[in-house]
């Protein structure tokens, strides 16, 4: 018999799933107040997708994909990230189509094979935004701000935002000369998979995990020095509308993203510990990268829920109380069992928290399970009781004790 879960994953219930329920629940009225529209695709898509949009030289693909032939030999992949599966959906939908720029959220499942962590699990669940058809750097700050929004609202301090831009088009292939250029002198003490990358894909080398060579690049070219007019000009509005907004940044040259779709700005909102609650960035070239016509800028960011719990944990904050019962009707009688649990259901449509016993037990085993439950009153229902039309309601916490008539207990309890 199988009893334990898949290394990499997680149950979610009790006080953790309502943290989750509650993180997303703030997140999507930010949201809306933003006018983004919310979006659900499917957990796996055609592994081609992935490969031509996140990248086949990237980690992603070549190491932590979960990939499969299903029953018709098609080659399929649970999806690593949310934001190939969101454009392959406004592409197929004709989204562009509709009055533009389009701006979409999501929650969603991620799949990543990789050795778990604090706030990383190989199954794991993001929220993103994905904001397709502007070319201008607002578009970045739109984003930014909703997210320093949203960590303010749940409750983070230590986060800051860094950012840096990789350029686009020939000042890429510009960059990426120079940095091959560079590498040629460490190619031999570089890890086996750099050495690849070096030739196929030279940004993917600053990214890189392995120790030696994260000291190989820190000397390297940075994307920022090979800036043409265009990419430089527009990282600068950028910089220059977030100052206007008070919102604080760091240009940090060493951030590139570990995705191949990136473009131009790159940002990252990072603890002073350098773990990463949150990534993004503009993606211009993705579009037409899996469409094959249409040219249509777009930017977009990902961000854990489980690395935000992480955070939340790491800096103590407390996202409120978790909802618990306020009223337990306990029930004295089959007699009137029906009675009883028909005023349960009156109190619960009213949207008061109530339990009941489910179990035939004795008063005061009932009474027990309700101080268990934590709730903050209790009455008991009898014969006696439905024939009066009155009930006693009992202050858990001090043990007072209230003559209360049944068709004011709602008013009464509502009101304190």
């Amino acid at each position: 018999m199988i009893t334990n879960r898949p290394k990499g994953t997680q149950d979610w219930f009790g006080e953790n799933m309502w943290k989750r329920t509650r993180i997303e629940a703030i997140a999507r009225e930010l949201c809306s107040a933003y006018n983004m529209g919310e979006i659900i695709t499917p957990a796996f898509e055609h592994t081609v997708l992935f490969n031509r949009s996140v990248g086949d030289t990237t980690d992603v693909v070549q190491k932590e994909m979960y990939t499969f032939k299903d029953k018709g030999d098609r080659e399929i992949s649970l999806k690593p990230e949310g934001t190939a599966g969101t454009i392959r959906a406004y592409l197929e939908n004709n989204l562009y189509a509709l009055p533009q720029p389009i701006k979409m959220f999501y929650f969603t499942q991620a799949f990543r094979y990789e050795r778990p962590q604090s706030g990383r699990l190989r199954q794991h669940h993001q929220f993103g935004v994905e904001f397709v058809g502007s070319p201008e750097p607002i578009v970045e700050v739109e984003l930014i701000t909703l997210i320093s929004e949203f960590i303010k609202r749940i409750g983070l301090k230590d986060v800051k935002l860094h950012i840096n831009s990789i350029g686009y088009g020939k000042c890429r292939k510009d960059y990426n000369d120079a940095l091959v250029n560079y590498l040629k002198d460490y190619e031999d003490e570089l890890c086996d998979d750099c050495k690849v990358r070096m030739k196929k894909n030279p940004l993917r080398v600053i990214d890189c995990k392995v120790p030696s060579c994260k000291a190989i690049v820190e000397k390297a070219p940075r994307t920022i020095d090979f800036l043409d007019e265009e990419c430089r000009e527009h990282f600068e509005k950028l910089k220059t509308m977030l100052s206007e907004l008070g919102i604080p940044y760091e240009v940090d040259t060493g951030i590139v993203r570990g995705l191949d779709y990136y473009t131009k700005t790159v940002f990252e909102f990072v603890d002073k510990d350098g773990f990463t609650l949150c990534g993004g960035g503009r993606y211009d070239g993705l579009i037409k990268e899996i469409d094959g016509k249409q040219d249509i800028p777009a930017v977009g960011f990902g961000m854990g829920i489980e690395r935000i719990l992480y955070f939340l944990d790491k800096e103590g904050v407390n996202l409120g109380e978790m909802p618990h019962p306020k009223l337990y009707v306990g029930v004295m009688g089959d007699e009137v069992r029906g009675r009883a649990f028909e005023i349960v259901t009156r109190l619960r449509n009213k949207g008061i928290i109530v339990e009941t016993d489910y179990l035939d037990r004795s008063v005061k085993a009932q009474m027990k399970y309700a101080n268990k439950l934590g709730v903050d009153f209790a009455v008991v229902i009898g014969e006696n009781e439905i024939e009066s039309g009155v009930v006693m309601l009992k202050e858990m916490e001090t043990g007072t004790q209230t003559e209360v008539n049944l068709k004011d207990l709602e008013a009464k309890f509502i009101c304190g």
